[in-house]
């Protein structure tokens, strides 16, 4: 029950910063239309969400054990409720900069505590890898969630602020997450005498010279790379590319966090029948065959009015669908990298994994974004091939690096 608890408490805090990190596709598509910025100074919310995710991971990841996980979570939210009460009041395109750069800093914290805790909460690496799977099988449904409650609030006066009203129910949501961490039994962890924060912060900078790590890292960035150019992007392209309402490329875009979440749940049961590394490769291949099939058919579309997501074109429906493959690939490479390390290294590799998966997310934005608006939402897309194709080769690194640590273990 002790245990049940805490996990919904961390369930409870990856549900709603799924919400307010991946809102970040709406709110580029509305910051165009309300505050009439271009697309590359649209773009440049992500880099306000992800370099503090990058910069505060790294410098506090081996300082949260010191502090306690509970506090460090506590003290995110309560940041997150001050800014979602600012944003809607303030209303101006600084407010959503000044909103993702504190979500961001707060989204760094939970995450290091939340995988830190995985590991306190489970005993085995099955049970571990399971764990992590349903957690962000649980931040997929929260993104999902986060694109209908952002179109709620969406209206046809393209140019009204109404819509940031979002952020007092975001508030509420964050009081209510609060107080089930509060009520959650989170232990401060243990420490030897001989940990300090200067030999914990070294010793994750060590962590960086381990073969294993370096692929790892290499593998982690350019996934989120693909996840969050695509993801972020879909509901402009969607808007521009296929000429559908603002309200409607919201909607739509929810499939790719629907595939992503579906993805990941139906992995945790293939992946105990197939090897993990067989199974990722398809899945590569999948996408990239998905990308080549569709991307020609948002060329000459019928000039048909589209008035709601029953008749949008198919190709709406079809890229999306690429969440489903990319799924399975960021879980389990992060299971196999923490399973392998002891549990007391498990918060600074986690930081280490928030600090390259956020620059990832921000360079695959800043590309798709750029590429968007200098050549075409076709050409943003295609792009996404490239990091796919990389990635076949550090997963295969990744795999012989692995089993070279698991032989040495095993001695």
């Amino acid at each position: 029950m002790q245990n049940m608890r805490i996990i919904l408490a961390m369930a409870a805090s990856y549900f709603l910063f799924a919400i307010l990190l991946n809102s970040v596709g709406t709110v580029i598509l509305q910051a165009i239309n309300t505050f009439g910025v271009t697309k590359a100074q649209a773009a440049s919310l992500e880099g306000f969400k992800d370099i503090p995710i990058a910069i505060v991971s790294f410098l506090v990841a081996s300082f949260i054990p010191r502090i306690g996980y509970k506090i460090a979570l506590l003290g995110a939210l309560s940041l997150v409720i001050i800014m979602c009460l600012i944003t809607p009041a303030a209303g101006s395109f600084w407010a959503l900069k000044a909103l993702f750069a504190a979500v961001g800093c707060s989204f760094a914290i939970v995450k290091v505590s939340v995988y830190a805790l995985i590991g306190q909460v489970t005993d085995s690496a099955k049970s571990h890898s399971s764990l992590l799977n349903t957690i962000e099988g649980v931040f997929m449904v929260g993104v999902l969630s986060g694109y209908w409650v952002f179109a709620a609030f969406l209206s046809e006066d393209v140019s009204s602020n109404n819509w940031l009203n979002v952020y007092f129910l975001l508030a509420g949501l964050s009081i209510l997450t609060l107080l089930l961490v509060s009520s959650a039994k989170i232990e401060k962890p243990q420490l030897s005498e001989n940990h300090s924060p200067k030999n914990d912060f070294i010793d994750m900078l060590r962590l960086t010279y381990q073969p294993l790590v370096l692929v790892f890292v290499i593998s982690a960035f350019l996934y989120v790379l693909i996840e969050q150019g695509v993801g972020t992007w879909l509901p402009t392209f969607n808007n521009q590319v296929l000429n559908l309402p603002v309200d409607v490329s919201v909607q739509l875009s929810s499939i790719f966090a629907a595939s992503l979440a579906l993805g990941r749940l139906l992995a945790g049961q293939i992946l105990k029948k197939v090897d993990w590394y067989v199974f990722l490769n398809v899945c590569l291949v999948g996408m990239a065959a998905l990308v080549i099939l569709t991307l020609p058919m948002t060329k000459n579309l019928p000039n048909e009015p589209v008035t709601s997501i029953f008749n949008a074109p198919l190709a709406a429906y079809l890229m999306p669908l690429i969440g489903l493959l990319m799924a399975p690939i960021y879980p389990v490479i992060n299971s196999i990298m923490l399973s392998s390390l002891e549990k007391h290294r498990h918060a600074a590799m986690t930081g280490l994994i928030v600090v390259f998966s956020a620059l990832g997310g921000t360079t695959g934005s800043l590309i798709t974004g750029f590429v968007f608006e200098y050549m075409s939402g076709q050409h943003a897309f295609y792009m996404s091939l490239i990091p796919m194709g990389v990635i076949t080769l550090t997963l295969f690194l990744f795999k012989k690096r692995a089993q070279q640590v698991a032989c040495s273990s095993a001695v």
